[in-house]
């Protein structure tokens, strides 16, 4: 359905993040008034779609009034000052909890922000609650935790993907502009192709991950998911640079990605390759299309577009499954063999295959990282600034795909985004419009590390053309006669402190 037609679409919830950022410090817009609508967004609707876990609502308000009172006074705090926005629920803030949609941490309350939090609140932005995910950004759609699994908002049958499943939903339904999550195999471009958002996996290394809880500590990338390429922009902005309590960072400069959020691609090199997708008949004919319209549009805009070879893609699963198994098996090791039952199903299946993972095979794992990473910097990135690629080979599946065990046979590699946690490069999930089922589909950009402003760039010159980000989803709530809250729903947390 058309922007104007949304929820919520014509109020502020609707605004850009430059365009309410403009009218905070002009002073014909509030941030409280921001806030105020965003929560009311989020109450009217938020019970059928499950994105939020806790709602933070005083919090916000109170943030939001200092945000008025700071920029009143002539104090600006960056791109994202009076800005609402939400966290997975894997980040710590001070004073609430960290669930990791889990039984075994829901009670947890955080004694100091997590980096992420941090920067945005010295950013001046505010926090609206924490979001739903996958519990401890692995498992699947469960319905044996805390909290129900969210919902698609293009069609609640469908899983947003994972699992910055949340972030997803909160970000296509309107109810923040921006929202952070994680990314280890495709976390946060999973949920951002599914449900029609921009999302980006920055360079391993440019956000720091302290205070964030860990799944696989060489493969683990945090960062935003936006409506926009311009809203993507700056909550990046807000939260890259190096940390010197996670050694994971790299002491880089931030690249300029505000400026590059316009899109002159001229020059640019851009590769290609067909090989992962197009032959692959779990890869829908809309999804190879639409890549080779966007080859074609950045052609036409002076980008030089050229076909590459890249490695092959089951080399980089392997590599990836290998060394997530082992590190992901490490961190919960303690738990699955003292209180494996806490865990949910899909998790405790997902992480106990890495009991089976030797010194040896992780060892030989990561020797083959590092023949992937320089394979695809001789091969892509010495004469390329983007490789356009898939990043999902179908639209979302829905909910009843999913057996009692895991892996559900048809989904085993729906989505192609593991490679590029592999090698750390940036990456990218970009809309480009729908499936004949009415389900998002986009594409997948990636960069030289730290070469973000690259992918800005890119993502920008194709929004214009095929982005259609006046199209949101219809919402509906409980009184609309369609399916609501799951049986085992325990209901929203609402904290008030």
């Amino acid at each position: 359905m058309s922007d104007s037609e949304a929820p919520g679409a014509d109020g502020p919830a609707g605004l850009p993040v430059a365009e309410a950022g403009a009218r905070l410090r002009a002073g014909t817009l509030t941030s409280v008034e921001l806030v105020e609508h965003a929560l009311s967004l989020i109450d009217a609707y938020d019970p059928v779609l499950h994105s939020f876990v806790l709602v933070t609502r005083d919090l916000a308000l109170k943030r939001a009034a200092r945000a008025d009172e700071e920029l009143r006074d002539g104090v600006d705090r960056g791109p994202l000052h009076g800005i609402p926005y939400a966290l997975k629920d894997i980040f710590a803030a001070e004073g609430l909890p960290t669930t990791n949609h889990s039984r075994l941490t829901v009670s947890d309350v955080a004694t100091e922000d997590s980096a992420v939090e941090a920067r945005l609140r010295d950013g001046g932005a505010v926090l609206l609650g924490k979001l739903a995910t996958y519990e401890f950004a692995l498992g699947g759609p469960s319905t044996d935790l805390p909290f129900p699994p969210a919902r698609n908002p293009w069609n609640r049958e469908h899983i947003p993907s994972g699992s910055s499943s949340g972030a997803g939903v909160a970000v296509a339904a309107g109810f923040t502009r921006v929202a952070f999550g994680s990314d280890t195999a495709g976390s946060i471009r999973g949920p951002a192709f599914h449900c029609g958002t921009v999302g980006l996996k920055p360079t391993y290394g440019s956000v720091s991950g302290y205070g964030a809880t860990p799944l696989s500590h060489t493969m683990d990338h945090y960062g935003p998911l936006g409506w926009t390429v311009a809203d993507t922009a700056a909550a990046f902005h807000a939260v890259a640079g190096p940390d010197a309590r996670d050694p994971r960072t790299r002491d880089a400069p931030v690249p300029d990605v505000l400026a590059a959020a316009r899109g002159d691609v001229r020059g640019l090199r851009v590769a290609y390759s067909t090989a992962w997708y197009a032959s692959d008949p779990a890869t829908l004919p809309e999804i190879t299309e639409g890549i080779e319209r966007a080859l074609t549009h950045l052609d036409r805009l002076g980008a030089v577009v050229e076909e590459c070879e890249l490695p092959p893609y089951e080399v980089f699963n392997a590599c990836g499954r290998v060394v997530m198994a082992a590190e992901g098996f490490a961190v919960h090791e303690e738990n699955l063999r003292r209180s494996p039952r806490s865990f949910g199903r899909f998790t405790y299946q997902k992480l106990m295959p890495g009991t089976g993972v030797g010194e040896g095979d992780l060892r030989r794992a990561l020797e083959v990282r590092r023949r992937l990473v320089a394979a695809l910097d001789r091969r892509v990135f010495a004469d390329h600034h983007v490789l356009v690629t898939a990043c999902g080979q179908a639209t979302a599946a829905r909910f009843d795909d999913f057996p009692a065990d895991w892996p559900p046979p048809r989904l085993a590699n729906d989505m192609q985004t593991i490679p590029f946690a592999v090698t750390g490069h940036p990456a990218m999930s970009l809309p480009l419009g729908f499936a004949g089922n009415g389900l998002p589909i986009g594409v997948q950009l990636v960069g030289r590390g730290f070469g973000e402003a690259d992918l800005f760039r890119v993502g920008a010159a194709l929004e214009a053309e095929f982005g259609r980000r006046a199209v949101r989803p219809e919402l509906v709530t409980d009184g609309d006669g369609r399916r609501g809250r799951t049986g085992t729903d325990p209901g929203r947390a609402d904290v008030r402190p």
